[in-house]
């Protein structure tokens, strides 16, 4: 007896087929958080001056960028009406059609900068882990959006809000879910990730905007975390402080890059107190500086003193962002400049850009919506290809005709992006 496929079932396998053969990007910067988009098959160049949609959905104000796993889309935002709310939205991958929407109230009180939540939702087996502007943590079924358990930011963290709100989006490490919260009592805490019972907590300083990340050192996993005031190594497991390094900052804590791990070294980087260079010590978790380059401020400088860009560390040389949007190139070894360019995004102050590399090529998506093929090297910052992905909107910054701050998601040969007004897909494959 011959088996018939019904047309339908072909047409879901050909939808599904994607998603089961391609890569997730399941968390803040990726499916390691190294920024590192790793899918082959992916166009050379753009056909026209604008990218064209698979699908759209409606959304609110929000600077987290959106994550996909599972076939599945994950995006936070904020209503202010009829009350202030803060929304976890799922899905679905291939055509945009919504999944589950969990919501709760959340007043946002004098915090600066009030479009939305910040972090990213962190997906792992099955659990959706979502962190709120003012420090709401939730575990959610990750297919259902049912609350598997919850933390208050008061009750449960003591949370001393940073002006801009909580940030970092949380990090999976084997059983543990960890956050840096900023808590009175503890600035970075490891949660178990099924149950949410706390198994440690660490330090005493403000939080930061930077998420953390944990590395390998000398046969140790390491929780590396920049803060209000130093970046330190932790102990995975028990939270103990193996090493520091003291940065502070100028008026209040600023940073927002991720810290960066490549080889031996650690980058560390913020707006005011530009680029640190850390040498990771191989036979104990330590810590040496090899190079620290800053200027007299943030727009006098030769150094790289991005925002909210996480540069991009390579064998030999960084590029990345500083404050007024200009595109740099550094010597890894010493932080001299090799080159800079102003032509990648706007030269205003909060001049934004992400770079995600791919193979030999860069994937960048600037502050005005555009998303730019590229190759970086030493000799220069080359465009390839050019093309409007989003507009820009006024509710993460009013200048102008607003800002695209948000990080996007590269995943299933597809790249996804929002604004405050919408979530949008776009198919960046080869034919």
């Amino acid at each position: 007896m011959k088996t018939r496929i019904l047309p339908a079932t072909v047409l879901l396998i050909c939808v599904l087929q994607p998603a089961l053969r391609a890569d997730d990007w399941p968390q803040w910067r990726g499916p390691t958080r190294d920024g590192v988009w790793r899918e082959s098959g992916i166009i050379e160049k753009f056909d026209g001056p604008e990218i064209e949609r698979r699908w759209t959905v409606q959304i609110g104000g929000g600077y987290s960028g959106p994550t996909v796993a599972d076939g599945r889309v994950y995006v936070t935002d904020r209503l202010t009406e009829p009350e202030e709310t803060e929304r976890v939205h799922c899905f679905d991958w291939a055509d945009g059609s919504k999944i589950f929407t969990h919501s709760y109230p959340c007043k946002y009180g004098k915090m600066g900068y009030r479009a939305g939540p910040r972090a990213s939702v962190t997906i792992d087996d099955g659990r959706a882990y979502a962190l709120g502007a003012v420090g709401h943590l939730f575990c959610l079924d990750a297919v259902t959006g049912k609350v598997l358990w919850k933390k208050d930011p008061e009750a449960d963290f003591h949370v001393r809000l940073p002006i801009w709100g909580i940030a970092a989006a949380p990090l999976i490490e084997d059983d543990l879910v960890i956050l840096q919260i900023g808590g009175r009592d503890a600035c970075v805490v490891a949660l178990e990730k099924t149950t949410g019972r706390r198994r440690w907590a660490a330090l005493e300083d403000q939080a930061s905007y930077s998420a953390p990340i944990c590395i390998d050192q000398a046969g140790r996993r390491v929780v590396v975390c920049r803060t209000g005031t130093r970046v330190v190594g932790l102990d995975a497991r028990s939270g103990r402080l193996y090493w520091e390094h003291t940065i502070g900052f100028e008026r209040w804590p600023i940073a927002v890059p991720t810290p960066v791990a490549r080889g031996d070294r650690l980058l560390i980087s913020a707006a005011d107190k530009g680029s640190l260079m850390l040498r990771l010590l191989p036979d104990r978790p330590a810590v040496e500086k090899i190079w620290w380059r800053y200027g007299p401020n943030e727009f006098n400088t030769d150094s790289l003193q991005p925002l909210m860009s996480t540069p991009l560390l390579t064998d030999e040389h960084i590029y990345g962002v500083s404050l007024y949007g200009i595109l740099r190139c550094l010597e890894a070894d010493t932080g001299d400049r090799v080159w800079e360019d102003r032509s990648a995004t706007s030269q205003v102050r909060f001049g934004h850009l992400h770079i995600v590399p791919n193979g030999q090529r860069a994937w960048m998506f600037n502050d005005r919506g555009e998303l730019i093929i590229a190759r970086l090297s030493p000799k220069g910052f080359e465009e390839l290809s050019r093309a409007k992905l989003i507009k820009p909107t006024l509710g993460q910054l009013r200048r102008r005709d607003g800002v695209t701050w948000s990080h996007p998601a590269f995943a299933y040969k597809h790249v996804f992006v929002r604004n405050d007004e919408e979530l949008i897909c776009a198919s960046l494959a080869a034919e």
